[in-house]
């Protein structure tokens, strides 16, 4: 009988891991992961440091920006922070809930494979059981009615509930009640059927005072000061010129050389530049603008004419606030100034140069889109202002999640212990392994009460068999009081989440955890990141380019 010769398919420098040793190692990746914010989770959770390349801190017990700021190389640890980055731009909040689940829903499968229990089984168990969460939550979950007189107070303490776990939890009731006003001064110029856009409400950082000075002005805030000292610093009733071409001379496109042989010639070419921008000034002036906002730079002859007639001029906004002061004060975006006309000019009651710690701002006020916001974020140092920035950003989330849809839910692990309550119930009922999938599942959604539990410092032990008690007696709204350490009624403590956070958490840990689930043949060349072996790399998927 002839020798077999044996056929390289994979290219040498390639690994390939297969069938339970694949799985083991997708899963401990994503439990790694998980592990590393589990102790961020809740009111009494703890900070993440996290130090770049360059030497740069980040101090942030928020999810996402944990996750983010993670050179990670495992691709199915990728996964995971892949669902707490679509949790993050869905909802805006509950980033850390869903990486920590999706870590125990494998945890549980882990322990079922173990079992001989097939993967498509586990995976069949947990579509049923997620889809029995959603129709759970929406059982659980109270209408808010937009018209009804505690609707304000409602969404307070939605703010508040997403706040409470963040560094500004001390200032979370001012806080809440600027979150909720801009939201709602957003919301009412927006259509039904319409998105609400957070991004609609900028945020302007400044270091300095606390965190209690943070303020929500009702019109614009740019961060630029007037070009020159001798332009006035208020405006009121204010005509606004919003220009997106440069007030300079417009060098040529190609190099051009010019002999002059005589001074006269040389004052000549001066005078002419001179007469350029002295005409660009009295094309401003003839339109009856006060206010010139540019997007790129002013010459300092066309500054000084612009001082001398009385005019305001600020230069080198971002193309995004040209964008904003558009929308906000009707002003049309100027790219030739021989076009310029009285009628692409924008109106506000004020425009104003003010002083905001060191630096100068310039606020633009009674805008005829009276539904103009700006939240000025106040901090001690730069760390403290970026995470009470991360904070509001998670709170104006929430808040136009209730607004956007109107159901919420009770915190503090009442709503998971509830679900679990009810999956059990719900496994008893089927036939099968698939039972155990189920079960498995409820295990993985009682496990967040118990971190819960854990990070502030109580036997977790004692608080789910109370929790269990409470709601096998029926008490659906029952969750751990963080602060008194016993088991109490949310609804009465206004531990308060919007519905479709914890909607959108189940739906993204359950399909991550069935993904990676379902993967029994890694195959990675050495040249990348696959295995999760070295340092750095960028595991991108797909092609190679």
């Amino acid at each position: 009988m002839s020798q077999q010769v044996p056929v390289i398919v994979l290219r040498e420098d390639t690994e390939r891991t297969r069938g339970r040793d694949a799985q083991r190692n997708n899963i401990m990746a994503a439990i790694v992961i998980a592990e590393a914010v589990k102790s961020a989770l809740g009111p009494k959770g703890m900070d993440k440091m996290l130090v770049d390349s360059f030497g740069d801190v980040t101090v942030s017990n928020d999810g996402a920006t944990i996750l983010k700021e993670m050179d990670v190389a495992h691709p199915a640890a990728k996964m995971v922070i892949e669902v707490a980055k679509t949790v993050d731009a869905e909802v805006g909040d509950g980033t850390t809930t869903a990486a920590v689940l999706t870590g125990d829903l494998l945890k549980q499968a882990e322990t079922l494979l173990d079992q001989k229990i097939h993967p498509t089984t586990i995976i069949s168990g947990y579509r049923k059981a997620a889809a029995k969460a959603l129709e759970v939550i929406d059982s659980v979950a109270e209408q808010v009615d937009p018209a009804a007189s505690d609707y304000k107070k409602i969404l307070n303490d939605v703010a508040k509930t997403s706040m409470s776990s963040k560094f500004v939890a001390n200032s979370r009731e001012p806080l809440a009640k600027l979150v909720v006003d801009a939201v709602l001064a957003i919301a009412k110029d927006i259509p039904a059927n319409e998105e609400l856009d957070i991004e609609n409400i900028p945020r302007q950082k400044q270091v300095g005072m606390s965190v209690d000075k943070t303020e929500l002005v009702k019109g614009l805030v740019l961060d630029k000061e007037v070009v020159h000292a001798g332009m006035p610093k208020r405006v009121e009733s204010a005509k606004i010129l919003l220009l997106e071409a440069a007030l300079e001379i417009t060098k040529t496109e190609f190099d051009a050389k010019i002999s002059i042989t005589d001074p006269t010639g040389m004052q000549s070419f001066l005078q002419e530049e001179e007469r350029m921008l002295k005409s660009m000034v009295d094309k401003i002036v003839e339109s009856g603008a006060n206010v010139v906002i540019a997007q790129k730079g002013i010459d300092d002859v066309v500054q000084h004419f612009l001082a001398k007639k009385g005019i305001m001029a600020v230069r080198r906004i971002k193309k995004s606030d040209v964008e904003r002061v558009h929308e906000t004060t009707g002003a049309t975006i100027v790219s030739k100034i021989q076009n310029l006309t009285a009628a692409d000019l924008g109106k506000a009651k004020l425009v104003e140069q003010r002083t905001v710690g060191d630096d100068k701002m310039l606020f633009i006020e009674g805008t005829p889109k009276s539904s103009v916001v700006t939240l000025l974020v106040r901090g001690g140092t730069d760390h403290i202002v970026d995470e009470v920035d991360r904070a509001l950003n998670d709170a104006l989330y929430v808040v136009r999640d209730v607004v956007m849809h109107p159901q919420i839910t009770y915190g503090g692990g009442a709503l998971a212990s509830e679900i679990s309550k009810q999956l059990r119930d719900y496994a008893s009922t089927l036939e099968g392994r698939e039972q155990y999938a189920v079960n498995a599942f409820a295990d993985a959604i009682e496990s967040l009460p118990t971190t819960l539990a854990e990070n502030a410092g109580l036997d977790p032990i004692d608080v789910i068999v109370n929790l269990r008690k409470s709601h096998t007696d029926g008490h659906a709204y029952h969750g751990i009081n963080l602060v008194s350490g016993k088991v109490d009624d949310m609804k009465k403590a206004r531990v308060v989440e919007a519905a479709i956070v914890n909607k959108q958490i189940v739906m993204s840990a359950a399909e991550a955890a069935q993904m990676i689930l379902k993967i029994d043949d890694v195959i990675s060349s050495k040249g990348s990141p696959g295995m999760g072996g070295g340092p750095g790399g960028d595991y991108e998927g797909g092609d190679d380019e």
